[in-house]
């Protein structure tokens, strides 16, 4: 054989070997999913993100014909779940669901065991919601002005129950602190179902939440709502102020849900899993039983979660330095 002839038969087998290399991955992420996916809550079952997680994987399923298992990974303000996520094979087959926890923790915790820019590939921002203040019924505070004024005449008095530390709840309680000069002890609870619980028990006098998780006993009249988060009033809750009318006009803080998989996922996977997922959130009738819930869809892809992630990953910092919070 010519010199020529054998650099052409060797080049010819290194094609070969590539493409045979390639093949599976290539053909996996064709047939992309074609076995159970899982979703991580990183917070306990029954919770706001939970509530959200398995609404969007019964769509899923619906829309790519594999099931989509919802694992709920509580603990440590959403470490726990976020870090076993970050760390799963970037496959498709593990995926996140998580809240605004992500960017809030880093500034937070003295170590995460996630970086939220650089550990993710984004894939949509499904919903937002503002937090809202209750008080359980028997607790003699039927408004936050009652509440003000029952912290100040009693220091310490007062528990507040909130689902972890660094969630936007939390956050809404110190700067409530802050401003208003008051002192209420934190009781702090694995997700919002646990915090729920305990307000609804009498092991707490107030909490502070999600919407979601609290609306529908506002409704029901066990729990009294005080006050929303958001720049508006919610619709079917028009007896409960905004904290803006109440005269805090810097507590706003609402707690988003991003959807997301492990960095280097490969990137027909996201585009596929995101339009499914912005196609499932725009069904009306999940649309109605999102915002019944007390959820804002939002349905925005990738890039608008990213460009999210980016901007309040360094707000939560600022806001966490300024409530004097300390790193965990």
């Amino acid at each position: 054989m010519t010199s020529r002839k054998l650099k052409k038969a060797l080049a010819a087998a290194a094609a070969f070997c590539a493409i045979v290399a390639v093949a599976p991955a290539a053909l996996a992420q064709q047939d992309y999913p074609n076995r159970a996916v899982r979703v991580i809550v990183p917070f306990a079952p029954g919770g706001t993100t939970d509530i959200l997680a398995r609404l969007v994987a019964s769509g899923l399923e619906t829309a790519l014909g594999q099931s989509f298992v919802v694992e709920n990974q509580g603990g440590a303000g959403g470490n726990i779940g976020m870090g076993s996520a970050a760390r799963a094979a970037p496959d498709g087959y593990t995926l996140l669901i998580a809240s605004s926890a992500l960017m809030a923790n880093p500034g937070l915790f003295k170590e995460v065991p996630y970086d939220p820019i650089n550990d993710f590939a984004p894939i949509a921002e499904l919903a937002g919601s503002p937090n809202v203040f209750v008080a359980n019924p028997d607790a003699g505070i039927n408004s936050m002005e009652e509440l003000v004024a029952q912290a100040k005449e009693n220091p310490g008095s007062l528990n507040i129950a909130m689902p972890g530390l660094g969630t936007t709840p939390h956050l809404a309680a110190e700067l409530l602190k802050l401003r208003a000069g008051i002192d209420i002890v934190n009781i702090v609870y694995p997700g919002s179902a646990p915090s729920i619980q305990a307000i609804i028990g009498g092991t707490t006098e107030t909490a502070t939440m999600a919407l979601p998780g609290a609306h529908p006993h506002i409704t029901s009249g066990a729990l009294i709502g005080l006050a929303v988060t958001g720049t508006e009033r919610w619709a079917d809750l028009p007896d409960v102020p905004t904290m803006v009318e109440l005269g805090y006009e810097d507590l706003v803080l609402e707690t988003i849900f991003p959807f997301l998989a492990p960095a280097g996922t490969p990137e027909e996977i996201i585009n596929l899993l995101a339009e499914a997922t912005i196609e499932v959130l725009q069904d009306p009738e999940v649309q109605k039983r999102v915002q019944e819930g007390g959820f804002q869809v939002l349905a925005k892809g990738p890039e608008a979660l990213k460009e999210r992630i980016a901007r309040e990953v360094p707000n939560y910092k600022s806001i966490i330095e300024e409530a004097g919070i300390e790193r965990q």
